[in-house]
């Protein structure tokens, strides 16, 4: 298979979101049905060109919610955001 290379444009980031928790604190598994909202925490896999991003590539970070474009690139779920999208970095 063909190895698929994205690049953003301008202030865009691409978002590879973190799958969410399947099993809750209590040690019960939970569907995929149960949890139809995306997760807001996701690793970033590639930035635009501005110089007002300030995050950088293999960094975690958390998100809006309904902000950015989901998209799929093979076989997996991404999100394209906006820089402004972007709420924080997780350490």
């Amino acid at each position: 298979m063909e190895k698929i290379t994205v690049k953003p444009l301008g202030e865009n980031v691409l978002i590879q979101p973190e799958k969410p928790e399947q099993k809750t604190a209590a040690g019960i598994y939970l569907p995929d049905t149960a949890s139809q909202e995306r997760s807001q925490i996701g690793k970033v896999v590639a930035t635009g060109e501005s110089e007002k991003i300030l995050v950088k590539k293999g960094q975690r970070v958390i998100f809006r919610r309904y902000g950015g474009e989901e998209v799929k690139i093979g076989n997996e779920d991404y999100l394209i955001s906006s820089y402004k999208d972007i709420l924080a970095v997780i350490a």
